[in-house]
Order: C-alpha cells, then structure tokens, then sequence
C-alpha cells in the first residue's frame, strides 16, 4: 500500500469499529461514550499543545486560554467530590496510581492491598505500577462469599505488617469497601490509605456506592471514563487541605508525582473534555449514577432467574455496576467470544477459585453504557434474554447479532448529557 491507501485503510477500520458499537450492546464495565460537547473539546488546537507545570507556572508561553481551562477543571472537580484538592493531569487511571505510589511510597516499603485474584487492578499488582515502583506487596484475605475484604482478617494484617500504605480499590467492585474501619486502622500503624476508585468514580461523585474521602481516605485516585462518562483519563483528590506543614508537604509530594513524576504534557484537550464532564456530572450525574445501579441489579436479577450462576445474590447481585458471572471452569474466555459473535461485547475475568487469568471462569459485565443510551429496567430483560440465548440455548450467533442490531437501532443518542438537558439550543453554543 502506499501512504494514501494506508491512511483510508485506518479510517475504514475506525469507522467499522463505529458502526459495530452502534449496532452492539457495549457490556465492558470500564468503558462508556462521550457527549458530543466532550467530544468537541477533543477537536480543539489544545491537542497539540504542552503546557509542563502548573496554572501560571509553566515552562512554556501560549498557556493563557488553558490555565483557564484546567483552573475550572479543578474547581468542578472539587465541587463534584466536595474536596479541598484537586489534579486533572493524569493521563490515566493508571498513570494516576503511579503518581501517588512515587509521591507516598519508596521502593521495598510494604503496601497492604487485594490479589488481583480477588478483583485488585493490575496498577496496584506485581506486574502493575507497583512492581514497577518495587513495592513490598501483601494481600489482604478475602471473603468469597461476601465478596469482599474479610475486615478481621485485614485489621489484624494491617496491625502486623505496618505498612506504608494501605491501597484499596477494585477491577471487579460489586459492592463498597469496609474503608471507615479499615482506614482507622491503618491510621493507627501511621499508614496512608489510598482508594482507587477507577470504575466507581462516577458512582461516588453521584453519592452513591461510598465516600471515600469522609470514610477516611488520604487519597482517591480514579479513571474520568468509566461511571463517570468523560475522556480517557485519569485524577486525583484529596481532602487534605494544606493547613499544616505536614499536610502542605503531603500535597506537595503528590504534585511531585504527577509532574515531573509521570507526566510531562498531559494531553490538553482531555482536560478541557474532562472539565465538560465534570460539569455534566454535577448537572446529571445523579440520575444517571442512580439509574445505573438499578439496571445492573435488574439485569443480575434476570440473569440469575434464566440459570447464571451470578455472584452478590444475598445482597442483590450489586451495588455498582458492575455483575459477576461463573460460566464454568475455563469457560470465561469462550464465552465472551460467542456473545462477541453475537453483537454483545463483555470481558472473561476470574472469578473465585481462578488461578489463571488467561483461562478464567467467569464473565464481568457493566451496565454504564446501556445506560448511557437510555436502557432502563424493561431493557435489561431483553439483554439477559439475548445473552441466554447465546450461552444457555446456544442459538446461532449470526441470526442473535441480526435481532441485536435490531434492537440497539432504538437507542442511538446519548442522554445525560447538555444537549439533552438544553433542549432547543445547539451544544456548540455552549462552550
């Protein structure tokens, strides 16, 4: 191919991977769409500008219109998690767990945190960001059962072990951390604790799930494009609120992390994106958050009436978005193919038992996109029933994917967002 054919080549392929997610129900827990006016910001000149530093401390000219920008950006992100401190750069969720790894923790110190197994994500794992600050790594126990951190079991660890940081924060996160206890307990050994809240994030903004900054958080670290549906990035808040000289060196170290730690220009116009979904968070966010949660405990519900062995069932399958699912030993990974086939896109995960990630057993399943489109209750059941039809009947998936795409042709704009709530107006008007 020469350069002209390449260049139709990639957008052919990204205006067919366009039409697939148009024509699909998107069931990845950490992903979602934008708004259109999130989107626009994504077009602006700031894509390819630095700005290196901070609002009006910058190592380059041309930063005026920007330090405006990411100047709101932190305003709203502090008026969304009713905090003191606020850091847009990050890059990603991930890059935001780096951050503060560097900023709390030296390589060799100790950091009491979840397996993977048990649903950590891999930036506070071996193979993750933690490994790669070199960070002594213990597992809290966890219960099966309840899916959760066994609290006995995880004070008395913390007690002994003494680390320096006590991470928190799941991949697979159907229902809130035991934090207030826990969190007292690690203050008492002088840890500081840290909450991931990538996947929740938007729940948490919204008031729902937990709050980890009043339940004793140092730090909450997130990813802005999960349940909380703006661009791919990452943040970080804190409660802190510089009072002390303690507390002035504890923020400055988390500045430190991000720049010059993990960053050096932070992708501008994804702080301009995640300004507009701050905005419309606070605006919307509640009856979205709301009515996320309600879809994914209906569509646990009708799962587990169809025969799916769904995890949570004492406690209403969820209190995310999120759902577990056992298909059956190593079945994970065949099973997220034939729904694929089918038109419905989720991930294999290990789920309790799993010993390999790459042969699991089980299927995660979001429900924030669906939602982000409009799906409600009555929606879910005709998911379940697709994806019943998929793993339990196996019906064909070619004749599954043609009633799929049927199906989706209803639910094509995006709702809770300011075209939706500024009826009558042209979003663009609204930057």
């Amino acid at each position: 191919m020469g350069w002209y054919e390449d260049a139709l080549y990639v957008r052919e392929q990204s205006m067919k991977n366009n039409e697939f997610f148009g024509n699909s129900l998107p069931l990845i827990a950490s992903e979602n769409i934008l708004s259109p006016l999130c989107k626009e910001m994504l077009l602006t000149d700031f894509h390819g500008r630095y700005a290196e530093g901070t609002p009006g401390n910058r190592y380059y000219e041309g930063c005026e219109f920007f330090d405006n920008v990411e100047l709101k950006a932190m305003e709203l992100a502090k008026k969304l998690f009713k905090c003191s401190y606020a850091d847009v750069r990050p890059t990603a969720g991930t890059t935001a767990n780096m951050a503060v790894l560097k900023a709390l923790i030296k390589p060799g110190e100790t950091a009491t945190v979840l397996d993977t197994a048990d649903g950590a994500h891999i930036s506070f794992g071996k193979w993750g960001a933690a490994g790669l600050r070199g960070v002594n790594l213990v597992h809290y126990p966890f219960n099966d059962e309840e899916m959760n951190i066994d609290i006995d079991g995880a004070a008395k660890l913390i007690r002994e072990i003494k680390p320096k940081l006590a991470l928190f924060g799941q991949s697979v996160f159907l229902v809130p951390t035991p934090l207030e206890e826990l969190a007292e307990v690690a203050h008492e050994v002088d840890a500081y604790v840290v909450y991931d809240a990538a996947h929740v994030l938007g729940l948490i903004a919204a008031g729902y799930f937990q709050d980890p900054l009043r339940e004793g958080a140092d730090v909450m670290t997130g990813s802005t494009h999960k349940t909380l549906p703006g661009p791919q990035g990452g943040m970080i808040v804190s409660d802190h609120k510089g009072e002390t000289d303690e507390d002035k060196k504890f923020l400055r170290k988390l500045n430190f992390g991000v720049f010059p730690g993990v960053t050096s220009s932070y992708h501008l116009h994804h702080v301009a994106a995640k300004a507009i979904a701050f905005a419309e968070h606070l605006e919307f966010g509640r009856d979205y958050a709301k009515q996320t949660i309600k879809n994914a405990q209906k569509l646990g519900e009708v799962l587990y009436e169809k025969g799916f062995e769904v995890f949570g069932e004492k406690f209403g399958f969820t209190k995310s978005h999120q759902l577990l699912v056992r298909i059956g030993e190593g079945k994970g990974k065949e099973a997220s193919k034939m729904l694929y086939e089918a038109g419905i896109v989720t991930n294999m995960n290990m789920v309790p038992g799993d010993e390999n990630p790459l042969n699991p057993s089980g299927l995660r399943l979001g429900s924030q996109e669906l939602t982000r489109i409009g799906m409600k209750e009555d929606e879910m059941e005709k998911v379940a029933d697709f994806i019943k039809r998929v793993i339990i009947d196996k019906e064909p998936t070619e004749k599954i994917r043609k009633e799929v795409a049927d199906f989706r042709r209803n639910y094509q704009n995006v709702h809770y967002c300011f075209h939706e709530g500024f009826k009558g107006y042209e979003y663009h008007k609204l930057v």
